[in-house]
């Protein structure tokens, strides 16, 4: 600093120590369009290797996250494992011989509505049945099927099935 080849300035406590710019040579306007190109060439250059980086990222993580060759083949494997059981399944409920035939579904069918309906038939009768005896009966329902000795569905959970 005290030869002027650097300079320095002070900030309360602290010294700051630059170079002397003035003993630098002074840059022509020619020189500084040169400079001002060169800064916008690299810039432009750099904004293509950035881009060109970015994309190589991208196609790193998805060749990252995807499966590899021997991956693959064990996954393959697993497939056909599972294809052979599920084809083996099938030959097996293929080739069972106690299908029903739809005659004797229909039946089945049938048969269950018409017991259903006389379910409902009955169950109609017997509450109305009940009700009239009921209105004269000095004591509650409760008390009444107690002593009578009456179980109802309700009791037992039974529902009444649902139509197919």
């Amino acid at each position: 600093a005290q030869q002027g080849r650097v300079r320095e300035k002070v900030y309360g406590k602290q010294k700051i120590y630059f170079a002397d710019q003035e003993q630098l040579p002074a840059a022509s306007d020619a020189e500084l369009r040169g400079l001002d190109g060169e800064i916008a060439a690299r810039s432009a250059q750099l904004q293509t290797v950035q881009q060109s980086c970015r994309h190589m990222d991208a196609e790193l993580k998805d060749l990252n996250s995807s499966m590899t060759t021997p991956e693959i083949g064990k996954e393959i494997e697993a497939l056909k494992k599972d294809c052979a059981s599920y084809t083996e399944k099938l030959e097996r409920i293929k080739s069972a011989t106690n299908h029903v035939t739809p005659e004797e579904k229909e039946k089945v069918c049938r048969e269950q509505q018409l017991y259903r309906r006389e379910w409902r038939r009955r169950k109609r009768m017997a509450t109305e049945l009940l009700d009239a005896i009921l209105e004269g009966y000095p004591k509650s329902k409760k008390q009444f099927f107690e002593e009578v000795g009456i179980e109802t569905d309700e009791d037992h959970g039974v529902v009444l099935p649902a139509t197919v």
